[in-house]
């Protein structure tokens, strides 16, 4: 049995400077929560996002525990913020990626400026050592946020037609970061995705339905749900599956936003996995706090305002 997860553990900084809580009483009670979290649901792999500074998430490592293993995207975003693993398993980096999958063409970020050919944070890929000759590929990513920012810090649109090309620019670049995702899923799975145990853990910023989504999960059809789910096909050797349809229908939400649920973190898996998957939950019963387009104020916050999802696969 092997237990993974994925959490966006909301602005992982030291006390003080621009994101980080203004102290350290602050910061140690965050420490504290998330940890508290972690240790409630026992995984042996666990994806992280929003990790601002390597030495915020030694400090959660520490506060856990027994033996852990890191590794960090070494390609963070332009708020400082990457995605990491850590693991009671032994681990070694596949793959650090930015470069948007080739021929996709640079998109626009903003009314003026250039446009972008690279993810927003670097994805990572890890292999992580279960047994002697049993290996799990595990991939991270976090998609470009649907929360919009507007130029000069603003999250608030000066009027309508800049929220909605702001709107456009995010998405541009969300489905262009799915697609790179999507080639790095292609790389790990080979083609060989009925024998090969693959998951794509991270933070998609929407939905299992949307079409950024959508995007990751390679060849359609065969859904888990439908009466195709389990009926073997070509398709199999690439596609992954959303594990979402398995949470629990009262859990399925992984953030709220403004008043309501949404599930924008994700468990995605080969064919090899499907069969295993033991159980999946949304940790919310600690509760979560509604969010809204402004996150500043939750700098003092403590825990995440996203929910972690985890899977117990059995291998």
């Amino acid at each position: 049995m092997v237990v993974v997860g994925t959490w966006n553990v909301e602005n992982l900084y030291r006390p003080g400077g621009e994101y980080g809580p203004h102290d350290a009483v602050a910061y140690q009670k965050k420490i504290a929560a998330l940890a508290g979290t972690i240790t409630a649901m026992g995984p042996d792999v666990l994806g992280v996002q929003e990790v601002g500074q390597p030495e915020a998430l030694a400090d959660l490592v520490a506060a856990l525990d027994g033996e852990w293993h890191t590794e960090l995207s070494p390609h963070p975003d332009a708020r400082g913020i990457r995605v990491g693993v850590i693991s009671r398993l032994p681990v070694t980096v596949l793959e650090n990626v930015t470069a948007f999958a080739a021929p996709l063409a640079a998109v626009q970020n903003a009314d003026t400026g250039p446009a972008s050919a690279q993810t927003s944070r670097g994805m990572l890929a890890v292999r992580v050592e279960l047994a002697e000759g049993v290996t799990l590929d595990v991939a991270v990513c976090h998609l470009k946020s649907k929360l919009l920012s507007f130029p000069g810090g603003r999250f608030q649109a000066r009027d309508e037609g800049e929220r909605a090309r702001y709107g456009a620019y995010a998405l541009y670049r969300r489905a262009a970061e799915a697609t790179t995702l999507r080639g790095l899923a292609d790389r790990l799975v080979g083609g060989h995705g009925q024998d090969r145990p693959v998951v794509v853990l991270g933070d998609f910023n929407d939905e299992p339905q949307a079409a950024t989504t959508q995007i990751v999960l390679g060849p359609p059809g065969s859904e888990l749900g439908t009466a195709g789910a389990l009926r073997p096909d070509r398709g199999d050797a690439w596609r992954l599956w959303n594990l979402a349809t398995l949470i629990p229908e009262a859990e399925r939400y992984s953030r709220i936003h403004n008043g309501r649920g949404e599930l924008i973190d994700h468990i995605l898996a080969s064919r090899a996995l499907i069969e295993r998957v033991e159980e999946i939950r949304s940790v919310v019963g600690h509760g979560l706090p509604s969010v809204t387009e402004d996150p500043v104020g939750r700098r003092d916050a403590a825990d995440s305002d996203h929910a972690p999802i985890v899977a117990r696969l059995r291998l």
